[in-house]
């Protein structure tokens, strides 16, 4: 057969087919279509029109719009934060403060006789009204105990301030005394350094009169006259980091709580006010880190 179809000629072959298309009847290529058009696979739901035979084959249908995604609205700016008014007060002391700068510069710049008049009047209306506010504040301090600053602390009048030394010295001897059944001073000393020769007559007298004991450590081996049998050095004066002689500490031995008191020569007064003051609870409080725990055992 195959043979004999190569055998026939291209031209016939193609009159032939032509031939046997046009013997097929209407109707038959139109069931035909139709089959062929029920038997394509079916799209989804929107799907194109000849997916669907029921939809006609001339069906007219506009393009298919695919869904945008909404923009997500914007949250509304937020309202400009509205500055409260200023007092006129103040908008009076901005004008007369840019007046003044104003004034001097332009007189620093062009020192006419005109330019430093004007500046000296300007400046001299602030003065005086700073005077007029410092005494007010100065009345009202008078009249008002809680606003009167010299009357806490150390007083400024003469009188006064006898009566609060006095007072001080008393309660800090009282303290002191308190100290001394548990506490001693720690005296930090080179047999070389003509400070700590000045320096311990006052110590010596400070422990007579306090009776709060007085250690004396030496850091060379030397001694003083009034410490004739110091202790030697076992490495506390690198751990308390003593980089200078004289220098005075306060102790608790049984607690090993110690805590510097100066380094240099003080006087007696100077000794007394600062072991009250560094001895106090409010005091290693306020500076913790200048208080050590060591074994003085």
């Amino acid at each position: 057969m195959i043979d004999t179809l190569r055998t026939v000629p291209r031209k016939a072959l193609t009159a032939g087919l032509a031939a046997l298309l046009l013997a097929v009847p209407p109707a038959a290529q139109a069931e035909a279509t139709l089959r062929h058009v029920r038997a394509a696979p079916s799209e989804t739901a929107g799907g194109a029109w000849w997916g669907d035979a029921e939809r006609g084959w001339f069906w007219y249908e506009d393009p298919r719009i695919e869904p945008q995604d909404k923009p997500e609205p914007r949250p509304a700016p937020p309202a400009a934060r509205r500055e409260p008014a200023k007092a006129p007060e103040i908008v009076e002391l901005e004008r007369l403060q840019k007046r003044l700068e104003d004034a001097r510069k332009i007189a620093v710049m062009n020192p006419t006789e005109a330019n430093v008049l004007r500046y000296l009047k300007l400046e001299g209306s602030v003065v005086r009204q700073a005077s007029y506010f410092g005494d007010v504040a100065q009345r009202l301090g008078w009249a008002h105990p809680e606003l009167n600053l010299s009357l806490e602390g150390r007083p400024v009048n003469a009188r006064a301030i006898e009566v609060f030394e006095r007072s001080q010295r008393s309660e800090r001897a009282q303290s002191i005394a308190e100290l001394a059944r548990d506490h001693v001073v720690f005296f930090f000393f080179r047999g070389d350094c003509p400070y700590c020769h000045a320096y311990a007559p006052t110590l010596r007298a400070f422990e007579d009169q306090t009776g709060l004991k007085v250690v004396a450590v030496s850091l060379d081996g030397g001694t003083l006259p009034q410490f004739p049998r110091p202790r030697a050095d076992n490495g506390i004066s690198k751990t308390l980091q003593v980089t200078q002689v004289p220098a005075t500490f306060i102790a608790q031995p049984f607690t090993g709580v110690i805590t510097p008191v100066g380094f240099g020569v003080l006087s007696e007064g100077e000794l007394m006010e600062r072991v009250a003051v560094v001895t106090s609870p409010k005091s290693r409080a306020m500076v913790p880190e200048t208080t050590k725990r060591i074994s003085l055992q």
